[in-house]
């Protein structure tokens, strides 16, 4: 039987407050204006059910030429070069990857070519430091192997640097201890590149986007996405100018842009479609991605690849089982299995240059949405 898909309709239709939302899209839209905003744009997708309540964008997709150090200012492009902000405007989707990545694993698992306790080492002899330590898949997606949370891949010379860096790393912390880990995630690629034979843009394409329509959603390069950082030193790793349609992460570029913890771009509606497919117990449409059980195992705390009932940029959505996670470049989605509903707040926070993160608005927006759940 078809899992209803998402369509447009009132938020009375969706069993959400109108008044909420109006004020959850009326905060959002301001994060975009004043002397230095939040993000230079913002999308957001919000809804319950099959029901997409709120779906709108403010600001610009590219505002600026550049970053002025002496002034700690963007360089404002002339008005007619500049891109606004759309609904369908991609985003870099940076550390949200982790997500897909963390589901095309959970593929394997049901499907028994990947064990979620086995050792990395039965896949991966050549990674000889996990092998020694006897890092497990589910310590990968758990960030639990106490791998330390990046290497400069960047710095290699070539892909084989990188690859023997990689393989020699050991945990630097004990293992069965949280350390958020961009590691673990690329770990898991070349796991899952094992056993398989197919690289992890494959793996995604044919296992997750394909089948769910999802047709915006690819790794890089994405020519018309929201521009991100003038990346040079010293505030970041390497010297690239401003960057728009490749990815913003070091290493994953350093990677060639397909990576499992970074590279994939998307828009504010196919990561809504991808909320909806897993709060509907992995289908969509006619398409089935993962069965219930392996979702429900998937989004149980403390998560595999998901954040579970994180405040921090939740808001009041966390609580009872809320997932999600966040990205460096100012994306975040989150879905809440209890009351049904899926926000998704995309926006290019690093336009012109990174700054400390504040994830300050994102838990405010998933508050408005909490707040708008009737009977809450």
């Amino acid at each position: 039987m078809s899992a209803p898909r998402l369509r447009n309709d009132t938020p009375e239709r969706a069993g959400l407050d109108p008044g909420e939302l109006h004020r959850l899209v009326h905060e959002v839209r301001a994060l975009t204006t004043g002397d230095r905003p939040w993000a230079a744009g913002v999308v957001v997708v919000a809804g319950r059910g099959p029901v997409v309540a709120v779906e709108a964008a403010a600001g610009w997709a590219v505002r600026y030429a550049s970053y002025d150090e002496e002034s700690d200012r963007g360089v404002d492009l002339p008005a007619r070069a500049r891109v606004p902000m759309t609904v369908g405007t991609p985003f870099d989707l940076a550390s949200l990857t982790k997500l897909f990545t963390a589901v095309a694993a959970m593929q394997q698992i049901e499907r028994g070519t990947l064990g979620i306790d086995a050792r990395v080492g039965a896949y991966l002899p050549e990674f000889r430091a996990a092998a020694r330590h006897g890092i497990t898949v589910r310590q990968l997606l758990t960030h639990t192997s106490g791998l330390r949370p990046e290497l400069p891949l960047y710095e290699c010379a070539d892909d084989a640097e990188r690859m023997e860096m990689l393989r020699a790393e050991p945990p630097s912390g004990e293992a069965g201890g949280y350390l958020y880990s961009d590691l673990n995630m690329l770990l898991l690629q070349f796991v899952l590149e094992r056993v398989t034979g197919r690289t992890l843009d494959v793996l995604i394409h044919d296992g997750i986007t394909r089948p769910l329509g999802m047709t915006a959603t690819d790794f890089g390069p994405s020519p018309g996405a929201a521009a991100t950082e003038d990346q040079r030193r010293p505030w970041a790793k390497v010297d690239r100018r401003m960057l728009r349609g490749v990815v913003h992460d070091e290493n994953a570029w350093a990677l060639g842009g397909v990576a499992g913890h970074a590279g994939l771009f998307s828009t504010g509606r196919d990561l809504a479609v991808f909320c909806r497919t897993l709060l509907a117990g992995g289908s969509y449409g006619p398409a089935r991605i993962l069965g219930p059980d392996f979702v429900e195992l998937l989004l149980t705390p403390p998560g595999l690849g998901f954040a579970v009932d994180q405040p921090w940029f939740m808001g009041e959505l966390a609580g009872r089982g809320a997932a999600g996670h966040t990205g460096f470049t100012g994306t975040s989605l989150v879905l809440d299995p209890v009351t049904d509903t899926y926000l998704v707040l995309l926006a290019n926070t690093v336009h012109p240059r990174r700054r400390a993160p504040d994830s300050g608005p994102r838990a405010a927006a998933g508050t408005r949405l909490a707040r708008a759940v009737r009977g809450r």
